[in-house]
């Protein structure tokens, strides 16, 4: 089953309308009623007036829709459906990575999800989005359109994740790993130095705060800092490390907030555990968010 999604307009209101009644009335019912339920094909065709939306057809039957609405610097995804008998498919992403592309300049994605729907909030968080707003009964999530969401499924993912990430390194590179305790942090910087050749098994520094691996490839060296019991950025500087972070590519794990000053541009690595029950494989998400001019160039597209 194949899944084409198509960039519409106001002509295509009763597809949209359709798709959007199907999966809003699956819907547990809400009190206050959801807004979608009392869309008309002209309401619908008023919406997509502005800047249109998305509709989804799985084998050429529509199955996913959504309202594109720009305001200011973000993209509001409205009336967000996948058609019940056709969830399970991928719809539901393919329009999420259909909406990146439609952005066009915007700087994120926004969403506006039911606090008693948790699922569905779940749902968003897994595709990237985090809670910016919260007024009872709507929850608003935004996902930074230049964060790249990859899955690792069980540690040998995650460290391919950071093996194939390595290739694109180059000296005085800085990476901000955040995670709760035993999200994986280390192994992806068990990749990292796999991929750049360095020495030594990587472990977690935090009884040495930071830790140099020599490459022996004759690339950077890897410094790994635990961050977690620095008061600043000054000890950073204090350590007297056996390489300048200027000829190293320097990973920063609970950097997040501290190690920013460092470098004007970092590669924010935030990895999250998933919502269902934790079986063997204990699956993550790693957020790739490039900052500054140093990673705009770079394309994170096939890493893993």
């Amino acid at each position: 089953m194949t899944v084409e999604i198509t960039r519409v307009g106001p002509e295509s209101a009763p597809q949209v309308l359709a798709v959007v009644r199907a999966a809003f009335e699956a819907r547990p019912p809400l009190d206050p009623p959801a807004a979608a339920l009392v869309e008309t094909e002209q309401t619908i065709a008023d919406k997509l007036a502005g800047h249109g939306g998305l509709l989804a057809c799985l084998d050429g039957r529509p199955v996913g829709a959504l309202v594109l609405d720009l305001v200011g610097s973000t993209t509001y995804l409205r009336r967000f459906g996948v058609h019940p008998d056709a969830q399970g498919h991928g719809v539901a992403a393919a329009l999420i990575d259909a909406a990146v592309e439609a952005a066009g300049t915007s700087e994120d994605l926004t969403v506006v999800a039911r606090e008693e729907l948790p699922q569905t909030v779940q749902f968003w968080e897994r595709q990237g989005f985090r809670e910016i707003r919260r007024e009872s009964p709507n929850v608003e999530l935004r996902r930074p359109l230049r964060t790249h969401v990859f899955q690792a499924p069980d540690a040998d993912a995650m460290r391919g994740l950071g093996r194939s990430l390595a290739g694109q390194l180059t000296r005085g590179d800085l990476i901000v790993l955040s995670g709760e305790l035993g999200a994986g942090k280390t192994t992806f910087t068990q990749g990292l130095g796999a991929g750049l050749g360095v020495r030594g098994d990587i472990t977690s520094p935090t009884f040495v705060i930071a830790r140099v691996h020599p490459s022996l490839v004759g690339g950077p060296d890897l410094v790994h800092v635990d961050a977690y019991r620095l008061g600043g950025l000054g000890e950073l500087d204090d350590l007297d490390l056996d390489t300048s972070l200027d000829d190293a590519v320097t990973v920063v794990e609970w950097g997040e907030g501290l190690a920013e000053g460092l470098a004007e541009s970092r590669l924010e690595v935030a990895i999250v555990r998933g919502d269902a029950p934790h079986d063997e494989l204990d699956p993550r998400r790693v957020e790739l968010t490039p900052v500054g001019p140093r990673w705009h160039a770079l394309s994170f597209r096939g890493l893993g």
